[in-house]
């Protein structure tokens, strides 16, 4: 039998002329995610509205030089101080997702702010891989690009995992969960932080 082997995976920042590409490909993975489904249940709202979400949340990372993609996958990292871009946020949900989702998306943000460190630390609004190429380490190795900086800053990490299924994945990367985050009829999240130096299974 012949083993097959695998490049090196090479983890860059999202150059301008890509953000577009890295927004495309968070939206792919997001598709079937159950909090961003919820919030935009149907398919054609979702695709229409799903990435003015991600830029609103996490588009500061493009701004910051802190979004970093490989091939097919993207990680869009906030660094201390700063924080998604709340007016386009309101504006984009207000605008997006259909009205009777809107109160309890609302209170569901709340209570997400509500867990938010008030440490300085890293914080991933977004990370996910194109699903035709998940399950290959795309996602690890996003993760150790970034949680190298917080090691060698000396600060914490901070997320809210969305999907049950990628708990585990942060868990090997050493994130804790902290909390569970949940409003109304809305799936819970699970919000998860790692300390500076934490070991890696």
């Amino acid at each position: 039998m012949t083993s097959m082997t695998f490049a090196p995976i090479s983890v860059q920042s999202v150059p301008s002329h890509q953000r577009e590409q890295a927004v495309t490909t968070i939206v792919a993975a997001f598709a079937s995610d159950p909090v961003a489904r919820w919030a935009y249940p149907s398919a054609a709202g979702y695709f229409a509205g799903f990435p003015s979400f991600v830029k609103a949340f996490a588009g500061r990372a493009f701004v910051h030089n802190t979004a970093f993609m490989t091939e097919h996958a993207a990680a869009l990292w906030l660094p201390p101080g700063v924080e998604p871009d709340g007016d386009a946020l309101v504006a984009c949900m207000q605008q997006t997702v259909p009205p009777a989702m809107q109160p309890e998306l609302f209170g569901l943000m709340e209570e997400m702010d509500r867990f938010h460190p008030k440490e300085p630390h890293w914080y991933l609004p977004m990370i996910g891989t194109d699903p035709v190429y998940q399950g290959i380490g795309l996602g690890a190795a996003l993760l150790r690009h970034t949680l190298a900086m917080c090691d060698r800053e000396r600060l914490p990490a901070y997320l809210e995992s969305s999907n049950p299924r990628n708990i585990s994945l942060y868990e090997r990367h050493g994130f804790e969960r902290v909390g569970v985050i949940q409003f109304g009829s809305s799936p819970e999240m699970v919000a998860m932080r790692r300390r500076a130096g934490a070991s890696a299974c």
